[in-house]
């Protein structure tokens, strides 16, 4: 947890300790002091139980927050890619694991965390026929091309992340290549 939530000056706590002591501390300063000094430490732990819902949000969570949910759902984008990307990518987690490993899914994948739109080109088929002897979709041979078309000259971070990327979400027995290709 970051620690911009656990000193807020002037955070007050929704229910005082002091108020529940029983009437004879109620007027001793000391008691109210030393209690004032518990809802002081309090106060935060109150204001993220009161606010759990956002925590949990990945629309609304603190930065540090988003990466800690993105590990329960699988969430592909790392801690050092840009917090909006990473919030994409939690927010879409879910949906993208149905059609993980399939070009339709490392399509979206791709979209929702680079945010530009990929050509992929894959080797394989599937058909059926009523016919026997039929040719088969495809090539023998497995490849998995992925190319990315950026306007003016593609940053060097783009391909080694996109490369990186498309590297951890293919089939795991499919040879694949990159490409990051001007306009």
């Amino acid at each position: 947890m970051s620690g911009e939530r656990a000193a807020i000056p002037g955070l007050r706590s929704p229910d005082p300790l002091g108020r529940r002591l029983p009437s004879v501390y109620a007027g001793d300063p000391l008691t109210q002091q030393l209690t004032g000094g518990f809802d002081e430490v309090l106060a935060p732990v109150h204001a993220v139980l009161d606010n759990l819902w956002a925590y949990l949000s990945p629309a609304l969570a603190p930065d540090d927050f988003v990466d800690w949910i993105g590990g329960w759902v699988g969430a592909t984008a790392g801690p050092d890619w840009p917090v909006e990307q990473r919030r994409t990518g939690v927010i879409n987690a879910v949906a993208t694991h149905r059609s993980r490993g399939t070009v339709a899914g490392l399509r979206a994948e791709i979209r929702d965390v680079f945010g530009v739109d990929a050509e992929i080109e894959e080797s394989g088929g599937t058909t059926w026929s009523a016919t026997p002897g039929s040719p088969l979709p495809g090539s023998p041979e497995p490849s998995l091309l992925v190319r990315v078309r950026v306007p003016g000259a593609g940053p060097p971070v783009l391909a080694e992340r996109l490369r990186e990327f498309v590297e951890a979400n293919r089939p795991a027995h499919v040879p694949c290549r990159v490409e990051v290709v001007t306009r």
